[in-house]
């Protein structure tokens, strides 16, 4: 009885000394797979998010200059956002909304149509218009800048609803410069569509306009929801083309207008910058979270069929 009970004993021991030993050999193998991107996690998340608490601090600084803003929040002044009513801050927003939206729907549509031209049917030259497409997309499109200026320039002189100073001019601008790459974006999202669903509408007499918008549309509406997306934060951000379209002040896109604040560095009104900055974020968050639903699957989706 007593041989047992000391046998007994000694395996329990023994097995909680191999348990003892693993523990550290299981520890180092979670850090080695899983605990180090923690650490890696916080770096990036501080890396992101530190701008953004920098520029909300500068813009509730009434000072109004960068160097003031040193210390994270030394002051609360909502001075420069009642500034910005003393500006043309909310024609500028109103003029970018409008320009940001209406190229968000028309490069939708725009692309969806060609997309659905390129993966449904079959005709002399689509191999080649689909090359000619990749191949344009490899130049950068600073290369297009001069050109496009001398174009708006001569279109002017004939239509001066599609010149310079045109916010329809510079809307059209855009809707050419993205047809390239939403047509392949949603080219391969169509693709996944299957074909069988137009054949058995055709057979119940649905026209292809029918089917276009009925059966295919509701079904892709993540990469349409991704495409308008990007549409718009394009339009939204972009300077260089807004500032050579739009020349009048009236005109103007929040990117040209709000750099006039901090172009000149002896009168640089950085405050000022940063709150407008604030509120412009607004928008774009607000359509990040209404359409954050569609985004990584109308990016992926296309990518990995068809």
């Amino acid at each position: 009885m007593t041989t047992s009970i000391d046998t007994s004993t000694r395996a329990l021991s023994g097995g909680s000394a191999n348990g003892a030993d693993r523990t550290p050999a299981r520890r180092r193998r979670w850090w080695a797979e899983v605990g180090w991107k923690y650490p890696v996690a916080v770096v990036v998340g501080f890396y992101a998010v530190f701008p953004l608490l920098y520029v909300a601090s500068a813009s509730l600084n009434p000072r109004g200059s960068l160097s003031s803003s040193s210390a994270l929040f030394s002051a609360f002044d909502l001075s420069n956002f009642a500034a910005l009513a003393e500006t043309s801050y909310w024609t500028w927003a109103a003029n970018t909304l409008m320009i940001g939206s209406i190229a968000a729907v028309g490069a939708v549509l725009m692309g969806a149509a060609a997309a659905y031209a390129f993966s449904r049917f079959r005709f002399s030259g689509r191999r080649a218009s689909l090359t000619s497409l990749l191949v344009i997309q490899m130049f950068p499109q600073a290369l297009a800048f001069v050109a496009i200026f001398l174009m708006l320039l001569a279109i002017g002189e004939v239509v001066p609803a599609l010149g310079l100073n045109s916010k329809l001019a510079l809307i059209c601008v855009y809707l050419a410069g993205a047809l390239g790459a939403n047509t392949f974006l949603m080219y391969g999202f169509f693709n996944t569509v299957p074909i069988e669903i137009d054949e058995s509408a055709k057979i119940d007499g649905a026209t292809h306009a029918q089917i276009f918008w009925r059966l295919i549309m509701p079904l892709v509406t993540p990469i349409l929801a991704v495409v308008a997306l990007l549409a718009f934060l394009t339009a939204f951000g972009d300077y260089i083309l807004a500032k050579i379209v739009l020349v009048s002040e009236d005109n103007w896109t929040l990117a040209v207008g709000m750099f006039q604040w901090v172009s000149n560095q002896l009168t640089s009104r950085w405050g000022l910058f940063a709150a407008g900055a604030v509120i412009a974020a607004v928008p774009v968050l607000v359509l990040f979270l209404l359409l954050q639903r569609y985004i990584v699957g109308g990016l992926t989706a296309g990518s990995v069929k068809g």
